[in-house]
């Protein structure tokens, strides 16, 4: 997948039923992306890099389309995928999958949640995942964290909205960055009458 050579709002769209893979000593965790948000750099209010903000915790933004951008916020950690050329700093943020693999043991490092709870939030799939911070800086397929395009799915219908948790930004706060699999039950922040069964989501 291009992270470099075409606008960030196409490959955040481009990344829903995307294969996200984590593999650990004991187990892999696999499950397909049905929800991101695009961040489109130091223009958007919303970024974390607005207005050229370059501090040590952001600086994995700063680097090549493919890098994995770790943050903690509310003492969740959120993983991102950079975008664009080195020091254009846009992403995407990874909010939510589908589970696959390694379903049993999520549900433990969920303290026990199980069904869409496991990993509908970017905070929840981490965990379930068992994804560290200590991905922030690294690149994508090159460790233990990868995508796989070739074995993917694809959304019938993709829905697009406000993104989640950015009040107070301008006309940023409600530009369609938020991109999700169309009445899928695992994005977050889902109506349970809005959502239909997984397989009925995907062509």
């Amino acid at each position: 997948m291009d992270f470099i050579n075409r606008p960030t709002e196409e490959t955040a769209a481009d990344l829903l039923g995307v294969k996200l893979i984590h593999e650990t000593k004991d187990i892999t965790y696999t499950g397909y992306i049905v929800e991101t948000e695009a961040y489109i750099g130091k223009h958007d209010q919303a970024a974390h890099s607005y207005n050229g903000k370059n501090t040590k915790s952001v600086q994995s933004l700063y680097c090549e389309g493919g890098t994995i951008y770790a943050h903690s916020m509310h003492k969740q950690l959120l993983i991102n995928f950079v975008m664009q050329v080195e020091g254009e700093p846009q992403g995407v943020l990874i909010r939510a999958v589908e589970p696959e693999d390694g379903i049993e043991q999520m549900a433990i490092n969920r303290n026990g949640r199980t069904g869409i709870e496991l990993t509908n939030g970017p905070g929840k799939f981490t965990q379930a995942m068992n994804i560290s911070k200590s991905l922030d800086g690294t690149k994508l397929n090159a460790g233990c964290l990868k995508i796989d395009t070739i074995n993917r799915k694809f959304p019938k219908d993709i829905d697009l909205s406000a993104r989640i948790g950015v009040p107070n930004k301008g006309e940023w706060t409600e530009k369609p960055l938020r991109f999700t699999v169309a009445g899928h039950p695992y994005i977050s922040k889902a109506r349970k009458r809005d959502s239909i069964p997984c397989e009925e989501t995907w062509k």
